[in-house]
C-alpha cells in the first residue's frame, strides 16, 4: 500500500474543487518526486544523475526520451521488514516519472550508466539538420 495514498486523494478532490492543477506547486510537499534527481546544462549537453538506492541491475529500470521530456520507469524495492513499521521515510515499489528538459535532444547520442545505485544519463542537443538558408523578397514601398 503507497503510504501516500490517502495524500494524493485529498490532493485529487482539491484539484477538482479549485479547478485545475491547483496544487501541483506543492506535490514535493506531499511526496517528494522519485527517483531523485540532479539534472546539469552544458552548451550543448544535459547530464542526468538519477538516485536509484538498491538498484543493481539496469534491467531494472527504463529509460525513455521523447524530444524534451525524459521518463523514468522501474521499481525500488521494498527494504528487508521486521517488527512493526513506526516511521518510514525510504520510498519504496514502483515509480514512473517525467521531467521536462532545458531543450530537445538528439536521439541518436543517448548514453547511460548505473553504478552503486546512480544512474547518469548523457545527452546531447538536437540540432535541426533542416534549416535552410531563405532569402527574403524585399519590396521597393513608393513614397
Amino acid at each position: 500500500m503507497d503510504p501516500f495514498q490517502h495524500m494524493h486523494d485529498w490532493k485529487n478532490n482539491l484539484d477538482q474543487f479549485f479547478g485545475g492543477n491547483f496544487w501541483d506547486d506543492f506535490e514535493h510537499m506531499i511526496k517528494p518526486p522519485i527517483p531523485a534527481v540532479n539534472m546539469y546544462e552544458l552548451d550543448n549537453e544535459i547530464i542526468v544523475y538519477v538516485n536509484l538506492p538498491g538498484i543493481k541491475d539496469r534491467k531494472q529500470v527504463k529509460v525513455f526520451v521523447n524530444y524534451d521530456v525524459l521518463e523514468l520507469k522501474g521499481t525500488l524495492f521494498p527494504v528487508q521488514q521486521s517488527g512493526k513499521l513506526i516511521k518510514q521515510e525510504i520510498l519504496q515499489g514502483e515509480f514512473s516519472r517525467q521531467i521536462d528538459l532545458p531543450f530537445p535532444v538528439r536521439e541518436d547520442r543517448i548514453t547511460a550508466g548505473l553504478k552503486q545505485g546512480l544512474m547518469t544519463i548523457h545527452l546531447h542537443r538536437l540540432v535541426n539538420d533542416k534549416r535552410k538558408k531563405h532569402a527574403v523578397d524585399i519590396e521597393e514601398f513608393e513614397e
